[in-house]
């Protein structure tokens, strides 16, 4: 009995290949499979969707052709194009737990994965100094922050995470110079490059420092909002209490909604970024349902970024209103004032 037993036991075992040092496929019941692929496959479809809105609607009005739309502009197609080229795959993986499109489309989907969820953060980074010198400097915010320096804010925000992201993968600078910190891929099917003793050392860095530039910036930002409200308040005593309590609320209300941003980006980010460099000096204890779950939330900030920086605003709920009534081959509609009541 006890043989029979452990064989029963041994044909449980599922590989991802049927080769020698291949990963363990992890079984789920069909109900829990159907489950993450909806969860996921939703998950995809918001980003995609609230994304390619995005994009069509600052590309599509002229009046929304300004500096921070087109950080917003540049940060959805980063999102968007995440959401299209990897989150498909990524779900599969993180259903079958194995990966099975090869070694080569593995580097490119890490090389995306990386590239454009940096080239996300990069941008959430430069909106919150765009939205300090709009809010802190306003005299001089349409003097420093022009349609030139947007161009090149988007450019430093595409070029160095894919510069980045192409040195540590395609090239052998790092383990020329740096392989006694790398740890070999320890099964054939889990198609995590990257995920190392040096990958988790550098990824840290590399995702937190915009998120303290964020911080510091946001905490200035609603320092100076409430007191330009007390400001406003005081100065409106002598002509009535209306106007007093709507600025009030309008200051409160931007200085928060900012606020949101960074918290919504934290949750996402930092258990990630934090695990990664954890995970490196426990020898890799994590198990590889968390690291789904983990990596998930840092893909959630993508479909999250619409939300925050776009749906919340009077102008985007007008211009989705004209899209749908006149379509977006209405030439007229290009010209429309969204910022008039």
């Amino acid at each position: 009995n006890i043989i029979c037993f452990l064989h029963a036991e041994e044909m449980l075992v599922i590989l991802c290949y049927e080769v020698n040092g291949s990963c363990y496929r992890t079984l789920y019941p069909f109900g829990v499979q159907l489950a993450i692929y909806l969860a996921c496959a939703l998950g995809t479809l918001i980003t995609v969707l609230g994304n390619l809105l995005v994009v069509i609607i600052i590309s599509h009005f002229k009046a929304l052709h300004t500096p921070t739309n087109l950080l917003i502009l540049s940060l959805a197609l980063a999102d968007l194009l995440l959401g299209l080229t990897v989150l498909p795959f990524s779900t599969i993986r993180s259903v079958e737990s194995c990966w099975y499109f090869g070694d080569d489309f593995c580097r490119l989907h890490t090389f995306l994965d990386t590239g454009f969820c940096l080239t996300s953060v990069f941008h959430l980074c430069f909106i919150s100094i765009d939205r300090y010198c709009a809010i802190c400097e306003p005299l001089l915010y349409p003097t420093k922050f022009t349609i030139k320096v947007a161009f090149i804010y988007i450019g430093v925000g595409w070029a160095v995470p894919m510069t980045y992201t192409s040195i540590l993968l395609y090239t052998k600078v790092i383990v020329e110079g740096l392989g006694h910190f790398l740890k070999d891929v320890p099964c054939v099917g889990s198609c995590q490059l990257l995920f190392n003793k040096l990958w988790g050392w550098l990824n840290f860095p590399v995702f937190f420092f915009p998120c303290l530039v964020m911080i510091v910036l946001y905490v200035k930002i609603f320092t100076v909002a409430n007191k330009q409200a007390r400001l406003i308040n005081n100065m409106s005593k002598s002509i009535g209490s209306q106007l007093h309590v709507g600025a009030s609320k309008s200051e409160r209300k931007a200085a928060k909604t900012l606020m949101v941003a960074v918290g919504v980006y934290l949750l996402c980010w930092f258990p990630f970024t934090t695990d990664t460099m954890v995970d490196s000096l426990l020898d890799f204890v994590t198990p590889p349902v968390l690291f789904d779950i983990l990596i998930w939330f840092a893909y959630f900030n993508s479909a999250c970024n619409p939300l925050i920086y776009v749906f919340s605003y009077p102008w985007f709920r007008k211009a989705v209103k004209l899209l749908l009534t006149h379509g977006i081959f209405c030439s007229r509609m290009t010209t429309v004032d969204l910022h008039q009541e």
